[in-house]
């Protein structure tokens, strides 16, 4: 079952584990499920929806499973709504998610989920990287030059924990009352990008301010120095558009203000000029390509090239000082 397969809310049964492990693939990450000998039937129930860069779901397999997953290459959350499920990606200690505490994974290491209760049924939240690390970049108002690395547990019992793991579970409900609406002629809310991207931005956000990670306290600090509006249409241009040739009165011009007094905010509020800022974004925007890449199926100087980088010497340096490691290094791992 490909990706193409899935509608944008697929409820799915099925008593047959290659079925469910397919179903799991198309929708989330590919991945080896065994059932461990137990009193309980397989029997798989899914309900998945999509929200833009989000992939949200409500999962049980009936009996105890064991999954093998590889690197997820996205950040995920596990909701266990009852029972538990015990996890490890790469050399990192066991985690045990339950009811009161989601399971956090990140988008490297090697994941293999040890043991999945048939009693657990999981409120999974699978968040594309870039969107995730792109919105932490946008409420920090600055680029972020150390990888995002999240805590491997939340606390959904109090606090930001509970709110967001709330919120999930609105949207989820509200997804799979998507198809029903649409049966009877309704128009679906969530294919409005009025209700789509703000809910995105809300789960994006709220998840960055729940769970700990190095950025948090900054986050949840008051701002001592609020951006000027111009400066956020200028950031806010870059980012929807990096591959647009950008010049620093055409970014002027965003911001609706002149080319020096942009500058001077930028230098001031964010610490580079504009320039450097736009720099920066595709500099990250390389990175995510060559990562993503399949073997041999791109250049470094093809992707460097569409993403405004001419000078191939200059951008290996650039791009090296930005992330500790050649263009050519990202590429092959």
């Amino acid at each position: 079952m490909s990706a193409e397969a899935l509608n944008v809310n697929t409820s799915f049964r099925t008593a047959d584990v290659n079925e469910a492990r397919l179903m799991i693939g198309a929708a989330f990450y590919s991945n080896y499920m065994d059932v461990i000998e137990g009193p309980r039937t397989f029997r798989a129930e899914f309900d998945i929806g999509q929200l833009g860069a989000l992939t949200v779901g409500e999962l049980s397999c009936g009996a105890d499973v064991r999954m093998r997953l590889g690197e997820l290459g996205a950040y995920h959350v596990n909701i266990p709504l009852g029972g538990h499920m015990s996890f490890r990606q790469g050399r990192g200690a066991g985690t045990v998610a339950t009811a009161e505490r989601a399971g956090v994974f990140q988008p490297v290491g090697d994941t293999v989920v040890e043991r999945w209760t048939g009693d657990c049924r999981v409120l999974a939240v699978k968040m594309g990287r870039e969107a995730l690390e792109q919105r932490l970049e946008q409420l920090l108002g600055r680029p972020v030059r150390a990888p995002l690395t999240l805590a491997p547990e939340l606390d959904t019992t109090c606090g930001p924990g509970r709110g967001w793991s709330r919120l999930v579970t609105t949207v989820m409900q509200d997804l799979l009352e998507e198809p029903a609406a649409g049966a009877r002629g309704q128009p679906s809310l969530y294919t409005s990008p009025l209700v789509a991207a703000p809910l995105q931005e809300a789960i994006l956000s709220g998840l960055l301010l729940a769970v700990e990670h190095p950025f948090r306290a900054e986050l949840a600090a008051p701002a001592g120095r609020l951006r000027p509006t111009p400066v956020k249409r200028a950031m806010d241009a870059v980012h929807e558009r990096p591959e647009h040739p950008f010049t620093p009165a055409g970014l002027a011009a965003e911001a609706r203000v002149g080319v020096r007094w942009l500058q001077e905010a930028f230098r001031r509020y964010v610490g580079m000029s504009p320039m450097a800022y736009v720099r920066d974004v595709r500099l990250t925007r390389v990175r995510d390509e060559l990562r993503e890449a399949e073997p041999g199926a791109l250049s470094v100087s093809e992707v460097a090239h569409r993403w405004g980088f001419s000078h191939l010497g200059r951008f290996a340096e650039q791009y090296h000082a930005r992330f500790g490691e050649l263009p050519s290094e990202t590429l092959r791992s």
